[in-house]
């Protein structure tokens, strides 16, 4: 009987459900929380007041709860685009196509890339930018509140819009079985053009969803625009007058370059994607050979791409710099060197994209001039390297699983880092050039230091947060594990690289079989590293003990007690003042709606 209920119907009913329980919930008076927080009921979107269950969400305008929103989407999307690697890891499995087609796996590393670059690392440092930022200028809020709101609103339907060829298929399938016609729901197939989506081929696929793809990427470059243009603004604006340049923290000094590069890249991103929509719709031809040729687009595309790989990697050098020193018991060694590298790697960033095009045939002096530039950026990295270890020199080491994930970034730093200096070499690259090797360079730092240091700041600001503090031993073999899985997945790379194995290629000769299979067990490992970080935070956050003070992490000792923490332990206290006076206090009263728009979960 149970066969014979469309698929429709039963979805209807478990929303029915939710939403029913969701209304019965958000019906509960007001409970107070652990970090001094209290759950009104009372209405109200622009008031201190916040509105109860999902309304909250999806009308709020505080920066934590955007942030917190932010972050939510960005792991979703990591799971989604993590789901597509474990995919393109067991093809590779095997020789031949034994598990998925050849159609399937270009349309998986396709939406992979799209997935992990624009719906993962950027919304993940927005939001921790978002919570964390004002509390470390000081200030109340970002400088428009508003528009961050319908910044973070745009990327879901973005996401959508990208990943909509699997979407469609589910529904033509779930729909399929009425007597409806799904034909234009089964024309739009997943994309399978790749992630950097090189013309003539993007332009002639005849698959419709490509250009609904273009459209989501679009919307998203202007949702991550929006959030840029917000932090530099209030960077420049909220800090407080005894907030100097000199005394800025290094996290938001790498936001307000990162800032700056997305203000300069992704408007050029969401050109060129409209002038693609217009040759592929139109019969425009930007990039047809009689107009600007397929050399156009790589130009245009690679002066977007390579400044968005430092987009990607800045914010996790500011996590790094930030919480490295607080598990040193020392202080951040030559500050304003890692300031000044900073900087440089912004503004270098743009002279960098053409080593993408060595292999392109252009003229050779070019080609030396920007293999030297794509040469000298790695200088101010190494300065931040070298400041990194000169911080834990002769420092009392915490090996918190903070301190591990960071270790382990600056070691998968030293060989990301290292094997892109042969890339930058005109005569390594035209040997190396589309072959695994570049996959594991690129992924030892965007999988490798990325992660990590997202990873360790979940951990350093967990109790801040949620109140409540993680399992540390669990915490410490995840920490473990991501490192491990690490270099089991992407060293293989570099070797099957070297071996002349090309990227993009589901079919390969049998001799790379072994490397093929490490490579998916460090995948694997990876994978459980995901899952315990993920059942870690859930439950800590449920059930976890209770932070009663707010230096967790004995800052006070070493003169490190910064301002978001000083505005924690403030949380605190009037959670405790709160709680010693009457039930019927009418002071009370005033401070449980006074904090309700401070606190961090309620």
């Amino acid at each position: 009987m149970l066969e014979t209920i469309p698929g429709v119907v039963v979805a209807a009913v478990i929303a029915a459900a939710l939403l029913t329980y969701y209304r019965l919930r958000s019906g509960r008076p007001a409970r107070s929380f652990a970090d001094g927080g209290t759950a009104s009921v009372t209405v109200g979107l622009t008031g201190t007041e916040k509105p109860a269950g999902l309304l909250r969400w999806f009308t709020t305008v505080d920066h934590k709860d955007i942030g917190l929103l932010y972050i939510l989407f960005g792991t979703a999307a990591a799971l989604w685009g993590a789901t597509d690697a474990m995919m393109i890891r067991t093809e590779l499995l095997v020789p031949e196509t034994a598990i998925w087609n050849v159609e399937t796996y270009n349309a998986v590393f396709t939406t992979h890339g799209f997935t992990m670059l624009f719906f993962f690392v950027t919304p993940v440092f927005t939001g921790i930018a978002n919570y964390v930022l004002p509390l470390l200028l000081g200030a109340d809020d970002l400088a428009f509140p508003r528009i961050n709101a319908i910044a973070f609103w745009l990327l879901p339907p973005s996401l959508l819009l990208v990943r909509g060829g699997l979407i469609t298929d589910v529904m033509g399938m779930v729909l399929g079985v009425l007597p409806l016609d799904v034909s234009a729901l089964e024309a739009l197939e997943p994309v399978g053009m790749g992630w950097t989506m090189y013309t003539p081929l993007s332009v002639e696929m005849a698959n419709p969803q490509i250009s609904v793809a273009l459209l989501g990427l679009h919307l998203s470059g202007v949702a991550t625009t929006m959030a840029a243009i917000n932090f530099i603004v209030t960077v420049l604006t909220e800090r407080p007058d005894d907030l100097g340049w000199d005394r800025l923290d290094i996290f938001s000094w790498n936001i307000l370059v990162t800032s700056g590069l997305i203000l300069l890249a992704f408007p050029l991103l969401g050109s060129t994607l409209i002038m693609l929509l217009l040759d592929r719709n139109f019969g425009t031809t930007f990039f047809a050979i009689e107009g600007g040729g397929p050399m156009l687009w790589q130009h245009l595309f690679w002066f977007f791409g390579h400044p968005e790989v430092y987009i990607l990697v800045l914010p996790a050098f500011g996590l790094i710099s930030l919480i490295l020193p607080k598990f040193c018991g020392r202080r951040l060694f030559g500050f304003r060197f890692i300031v000044y590298s900073t900087i440089a790697i912004g503004v270098m960033s743009f002279g960098v994209w053409a080593h993408h095009m060595f292999a392109t045939g252009m003229d050779p002096r070019l080609r030396a001039s920007f293999m030297a530039v794509s040469l000298a950026i790695a200088i101010p990295s190494a300065i931040k390297e070298f400041n990194w270890i000169a911080t834990m020199w002769n420092g009392r080491l915490r090996l918190d699983a903070p301190l591990i994930c960071i270790i382990g970034g600056l070691s998968t730093f030293v060989v990301g880092g290292i094997t892109g200096v042969f890339l930058a070499a005109v005569p390594v690259d035209l040997v190396l050039h589309d072959t695994h090797y570049v996959v594991g360079h690129f992924h030892l730092i965007v999988v490798g230091v990325i992660p990590l240091a997202m990873i360790a700041a979940s951990y350093y600001w967990f109790p801040l947060i949620t109140g409540r503090m993680y399992n540390q031993r669990l915490a410490r073999v995840q920490s473990l594990l991501l490192v491990v899985g690490s270099f089991v997945t992407f060293l293989p790379l570099l070797v099957l690289g070297y071996e002349g194995m090309p990227r993009r290629y589901g079919v390969y000769p049998a001799e790379f079989i072994t490397l093929n299979q490490i490579a998916s067990l460090g995948a694997l490992v990876l994978g459980v590293s995901v899952v315990l970080w993920l059942v870690n935070m859930v439950q800590s956050a449920r059930v976890g003990p209770v932070v009663r003070d707010a230096d967790v992490w004995n800052l006070k000792e070493t003169g490190q007690f910064t301002r978001e923490w000083q505005w924690f332990e403030e949380r605190l206290e009037d959670r405790r003042a709160d709680s010693t006076r009457p039930e019927s206090s009418p002071e009370r009263t005033r401070a449980g709606e006074g904090t309700d728009s401070d606190s961090g979960t309620d």
